[in-house]
């Protein structure tokens, strides 16, 4: 970036300490003596990027390899990129200022699908063509990754390069065979991406072609040359205890959204809620040591001096040596005034020995998640939490001290009927009668109860991934009839757009028919569509008949069970016959027990990794 023109763009913008680099423990290398130049793309604002644990733990692993530097980009804020573009002043990574055509590679991380025309606004901004087939030699190679890509398909076509699962070993094995060809002087765009795609977990769409039936259904995906893998299986770590963690992180000038340390306690989930995608393709379960997650939160706290230390998983609650975690954490948080958070507590392992051990346990508010308002429902979906274990915890939590409760719900699940809707209601009443049901001298003041009720959305490699969304008209019926069921004051109700979900999920099932709508939208100002200021139906809706799309295709309509669905690409090891299973289970209401329990035989084992519940 020129530096005339950056200073007066930076004095004009909000926030400028977004843009400035040089933070604490950010790395420098001399360009001289590197040999590959890698920007990692985060589509979305600093504050959030910074916060992202997968860039945090991917930035150290690529900058210990003495070769590559690994520098940060983010999406520059609207007023941040209306300046750029008065000025044709180019997308510049943090570190080094410079513009991301200066690089060989640049990633990003698709953490939702409403990020894509961020993406695309920041290939656009950076200089280079939306699409794959239009970049010539002096293009970086531009990567996607992140949990998107398991269906990457819409948009694919925007890509060179898709890395399918856990990144810390294969982005550095992409850079390793983009330095040896270049050192063997045989380097070309084609050859590198022909090549590449003989690492496990690498995806290259152009080396594929996709043919569909007359009724516009997936008919075929073949790939191009016979050394070109059918099916791209995912990576992953298989030792988490030998896996990299970061020992220091880079220190933010300005607030961002988790300014903590964040300590990844496994990977995977022993649980099967057949509605979560999350849950199915982080499989196999991977736990961490004890001993290596004491290690690590010691080492971050002495070289970063923050407060807080987070334990994430999908279900912190299911980590087999919680107990033994918590009290050797304890042994010297507590004195060094460190608090501990647990965020993702499940409702039937919520305890008031975690109550009295973790100190964020102890603020005035507290989360949980039953999903749906019936039994029955929540048999459906695989839940296995019951009204009994809802009650028993909001008990604890009121003698506790917490007086607010916040419910999870879903609405648009497969089979649900006005009685499970009416059931959301119904169960958040309870939660306040069980409140009354204490002392009054043991109830801590001002009782209430916040239900978040969310769109359900199929997800690819889920047992719903067949299944239909309901349609927009329905989902609002369904969301009035809940209000009006709402008759108690101290229940205050929230409920997302059912137009996002709509649009979220033609992106999250659909094909490569999709990109050009895609581009469309970006071409009329689409970009931050995941920030609700920026969300513009009309938009997408117009940007499909522009492109000849029908987003029922991909919603309304449902898949049939034995169609070629646009994601069959990929490999995670759970096996379609397990996820065909789930489904049927589904509909008889039967439950199908945790990892912990029964091993299910869902295929993860196949994938290797060290833990102690595949078979």
């Amino acid at each position: 970036m020129k530096e005339n023109n950056f200073s007066s763009v930076l004095k004009s913008v909000q926030k400028p300490g977004r843009y400035i680099g040089g933070e604490y423990n950010s790395v420098m290398k001399d360009k001289r003596d590197v040999k590959c130049r890698f920007a990692f793309a985060f589509p979305d604002t600093y504050e959030i990027g910074m916060s992202n644990l997968g860039v945090r733990i991917l930035y150290d692993v690529i900058n210990k390899d003495k070769d590559v530097w690994c520098e940060r980009v983010y999406a520059p804020w609207t007023d941040m990129k209306e300046k750029m573009e008065q000025y044709s002043v180019p997308l510049t990574a943090v570190e080094s200022g410079d513009p991301l055509s200066a690089f060989d590679m640049v990633a990003f991380s698709l953490q939702y699908e409403l990020c894509y025309t961020t993406v695309l606004s920041m290939i656009k901004l950076a200089g280079f063509p939306i699409w794959a087939r239009e970049r010539g030699e002096e293009c970086p190679i531009i990567i996607g990754g992140g949990p998107c890509v398991y269906n990457a398909e819409p948009v694919a076509e925007f890509f060179d390069l898709i890395n399918i699962g856990e990144g810390e070993e294969v982005l550095l094995e992409i850079c390793r065979l983009y330095i040896k060809m270049k050192e063997e002087g045989r380097y070309s765009r084609t050859d590198f991406l022909r090549e590449a795609s003989h690492i496990e977990g690498v995806y290259i769409p152009s080396l594929y072609d996709v043919s569909y039936n007359e009724d516009g259904t997936i008919k075929e995906y073949r790939s191009l040359y016979d050394d070109v893998p059918a099916k791209i299986r995912k990576r992953i770590i298989a030792d988490m205890d030998k896996a990299p963690y970061p020992e220091k992180l880079v220190m933010p000038y300005i607030e961002t959204v988790h300014d903590r340390i964040v300590l990844e306690v496994y990977r995977g989930c022993i649980r099967g809620c057949r509605f979560c995608q999350a849950g199915m393709v982080y499989r196999p379960i991977r736990e961490k040591s004890p001993e290596t997650l004491c290690k690590q939160a010691r080492c971050l706290f002495d070289n970063t001096g923050y407060d807080e230390i987070s334990l994430i998983s999908l279900s912190i609650s299911d980590y087999s040596e919680l107990p033994k975690l918590t009290d050797d954490l304890l042994s010297w948080t507590d004195d060094a005034h460190v608090s501990l958070s647990l965020p993702s507590l499940r409702i039937d392992s919520f305890s008031e020995e975690l109550m009295q051990k973790v100190s964020s346990v102890r603020t005035g508010g507290i989360t949980f998640a039953p999903e749906a308002g019936t039994q029955r429902l929540r048999d459906v979906i695989n839940k296995n939490v019951t009204e009994e274990d809802l009650m028993r915890s909001v008990g604890i939590a009121f003698r506790g001290g917490k007086s607010n409760v916040k419910l999870y719900f879903m609405n648009g699940l497969p089979t649900e009927t006005l009685e499970d809707i009416e059931g959301i209601a119904a169960l958040s009443k309870k939660v306040i009668d069980e409140y009354f049901l204490l002392p009054k001298q043991q109830r801590p003041r001002g009782i209430g109860v916040t239900i978040s009720v969310a769109c359900f959305v199929p997800k690819p490699f889920t047992p719903f991934q067949w299944e239909k969304q309901d349609s927009f008209d329905t989902l609002l019926e369904k969301q009035a009839h809940l209000k009006s069921c709402i008759t108690d004051k101290r229940i205050r109700y929230t409920y997302h757009d059912a137009k996002v979900s709509l649009i979220e999920a033609v992106l999250a099932r659909g094909d490569r028919r999709l990109a050009p709508a895609i581009a469309y939208a970006v071409e009329v100002g689409a970009t931050f569509d995941a920030w609700d200021e920026y969300f513009d139906y009309d938009r997408w809706i117009s940007s499909f008949e522009k492109a000849g799309v029908d987003p029922a295709f991909y919603t309304t309509r449902g898949f049939g069970l034995d169609e070629i669905l646009p994601w069959d690409i990929i490999d995670i090891g759970v096996t379609k016959a397990f996820l065909r299973r789930e489904r049927d289970k589904a509909y008889e209401g039967k439950t199908t027990p945790s990892c912990a329990e029964h091993c299910s035989g869902c295929g993860a084992n196949k994938l290797g990794g060290k833990n102690r519940w595949c078979k």
